[in-house]
């Protein structure tokens, strides 16, 4: 495979275009869509809609891609009086509605608040892979640098009407899932098995579907699933994401092919290190898997890109990297423009009509 595909899955608030608020919608704009199966599907709760990219082997491909996909969502969002939200978290209170499955029933019931509270939204890339074991080998080598890519996709600093201290709370609240956040090495294909048996055999869970690990083996795909970052506000910045994302599974199968073994970190330290990408985002220290010591974000990331160089050279994407991360650098996250907008207008709902207005319908 000389470059592997990439594909994103993205989820979106649907809001009331006056107010702001999320409304419980999603299943009324699925069914006046035409869009294919793939492209625009449900969520948990009924004030989300979720769409999905063809595998994409350029940049440039994936960008049209997310706008396009990002359009159907708004286009059908609009056919029934709401608006798209490129957010993480609701800025506002919201109340959500878990939608009509019973899938999604049971997951309420058994979980409780922590269900009925899970309006998040995220940004799932999946990057091909020619077989299980090239997976878990990059599961086992990923693992190290996933915390900055919260950093640069955080878009969740307000939950329900206030001020989270977070640059990404979905993080936070994605982690009250009991199969949630960084797992630990797993060496071979069959201990990657016998560990999610081993979960489904707890009964806590209801299927493979709910392992939430920050990445994992898809279920429907042959692709490592990196499950970590915030929805984007910016399409340019999921692009961001999904190129980092590839490069690194890229960059572990070539060190495993090559016999490296995998970086000897404990999981621990991997959700101290999640920790604080979401805490600070961008704006603050992050952890150097060089040295899990504090250190500015913009050099974590830095040293990332500086990891997985010779995989986005392959992949002729690292002038395009370099350039998208400078703008995010520049213009700064997600997180960082729904605080400016709340300073310059004192109103959430003008937080919210600003994150619509980067998803315009067709």
């Amino acid at each position: 495979m000389s470059v592997r595909t990439v594909g994103v899955e993205e989820e979106f608030l649907l809001v009331d275009p006056e107010t702001g608020r999320p409304r419980a919608v999603g299943n009324v704009a699925l069914a006046v869509t035409d869009s294919d199966e793939d492209e625009l599907t449900g969520e948990l709760h009924r004030e989300q809609l979720e769409t999905g990219t063809k595998p994409c082997h350029t940049l440039d491909q994936l960008g049209a891609e997310l706008r396009s996909a990002r359009a159907t969502a708004a286009g059908a969002a609009g056919e029934v009086g709401v608006a798209l939200a490129a957010l993480a978290t609701s800025p506002l209170p919201v109340e959500p509605t878990v939608s009509p499955s019973p899938r999604y029933e049971e997951m309420a019931r058994r979980f409780g608040l922590t269900a009925y509270e899970q309006l998040t939204c995220g940004c799932h890339v999946h990057v091909a892979i020619e077989s299980a074991e090239e997976g878990v080998a990059a599961l086992d080598r990923i693992r190290p640098w996933l915390a900055p890519l919260i950093a640069v996709s955080a878009n969740s600093p307000f939950w329900l009407g206030e001020d989270s201290g977070y640059a990404s709370y979905r993080s936070q609240v994605w982690g009250r899932w009991p199969s949630a956040g960084p797992y630990g090495p797993f060496g071979s294909v069959a201990a990657y098995r016998q560990f999610v048996d081993s979960v489904l055999a707890t009964g806590t869970v209801l299927d493979e579907g709910m392992l939430y690990l920050d990445a994992r083996l898809s279920r429907q795909h042959p692709t490592v699933e990196v499950r970590v970052a915030d929805v984007c506000r910016e399409p340019d910045d999921a692009v961001l994401v999904a190129a980092l994302t590839r490069a690194l599974v890229q960059t572990a199968i070539q060190a495993w092919q090559t016999g490296e073994e995998p970086a000897p970190v404990r999981t621990e330290v991997l959700r101290l290190a999640a920790w604080r990408a979401g805490r600070s985002g961008m704006e603050g220290d992050l952890l150097d898997p060089g040295t899990w010591r504090p250190a500015p974000a913009a050099e974590v990331v830095g040293r990332l890109v500086e990891h997985v160089r010779p995989a986005l050279e392959q992949a002729g994407d690292k002038d395009t990297v370099d350039e998208l991360l400078q703008a995010l650098l520049e213009r700064g996250t997600g997180a960082s423009r729904q605080r400016k907008v709340l300073e310059r207008t004192g109103d959430l709902a003008a937080v919210v009509s600003d994150a619509t207005s980067g998803t315009p319908a067709r």
